[in-house]
């Protein structure tokens, strides 16, 4: 089978599988491009013990479960937490989210250490509040308290003026 007839075949039904699960329309569709360049470079190993397209939908359920657990989808969705918004990315906006990324670590140099450091370690390290709670040595309920504070207080610092200004601009 040819992989042209592989995409115009099962194409729109895997794009709605990662679309369900990232709930972003370039990164579903990302991810998609990910599953056909994989099978293509590895068809051979397609056993056929299941239909092509249930075997599609598996490796489009990883891959969309791998992004789920990647930094760039934590740092997307602590900014999503934080303004109450969906970012979308476009070439427009590109200079506007470098000002928005350094007003995002400046906010978060102002809090206290506890609160930074879980932050940090959750959303830039990409580690779970499991292991959190060990490296700190505190309880995991501890963990997660300090971060539902570290984001109300990082949202609060980021009401100001001057980040309603760079908000609206970014619209």
């Amino acid at each position: 089978m040819e992989i042209e007839q592989i995409i115009a075949e099962h194409g729109d039904y895997l794009l709605k599988v990662a679309f369900l699960y990232v709930k972003n329309e370039a990164t579903a569709e990302d991810i998609v491009q990910d599953v056909f360049i994989a099978f293509y470079q590895k068809q051979q190993q397609f056993r056929q013990e299941s239909s092509l397209r249930t075997y599609l939908v598996k490796m489009t359920v990883n891959r969309s479960h791998d992004y789920l657990r990647s930094w760039k989808s934590k740092r997307l969705s602590l900014f999503e937490k934080i303004t109450g918004r969906v970012s979308t990315k476009t070439p427009e906006k590109a200079m506007l989210a470098k000002s928005t990324k350094q007003l995002l670590v400046e906010a978060l140099f102002t809090l206290t250490v506890p609160y930074r450091e879980v932050l940090i370690l959750y959303y830039f390290e990409d580690m779970s509040t499991v292991d959190i709670a060990k490296l700190i040595g505190c309880p995991e309920a501890t963990v997660r308290t300090r971060l539902q504070r570290a984001r109300k207080q990082l949202a609060t610092i980021i009401a100001d003026d001057d980040w309603e200004v760079l908000r609206f601009e970014s619209i």
